[in-house]
């Protein structure tokens, strides 16, 4: 059996990733979403304890890095997670000392 071997952009990469998830807020907003598989911004704020505009640019950041994915729903932006297999890993380690 081969293993892929890790190379310097798989790094980069990763590294990426944990700076985007590294912020406290961050965390919490990806738990609340793993919880619900699906949470609108005004809802993720409400039961957060946070802005609407905090809560909004929290997740376009995580939108864009790749761990969500928006979704319209009328007038509200709904997020869901992204189909990736890190998402289960990065689950495990945050939500676990929420």
């Amino acid at each position: 059996m081969k293993t892929k071997k890790t190379t310097y952009a798989d790094l980069e990469q990763l590294a990426s990733l944990f700076q985007t998830i590294g912020d406290a807020n961050r965390m919490r907003i990806l738990c609340r979403i793993f919880a619900t598989k699906n949470a609108c911004v005004s809802d993720i704020a409400d039961g957060l304890d946070l802005s609407v505009a905090v809560t909004s640019y929290h997740l376009k950041a995580l939108a864009d890095e790749g761990l969500l994915e928006p979704k319209r729903d009328g007038k509200r932006v709904c997020y869901e997670p992204a189909k990736t297999t890190m998402f289960s890993d990065i689950k495990k380690l945050i939500c676990k000392y929420k």
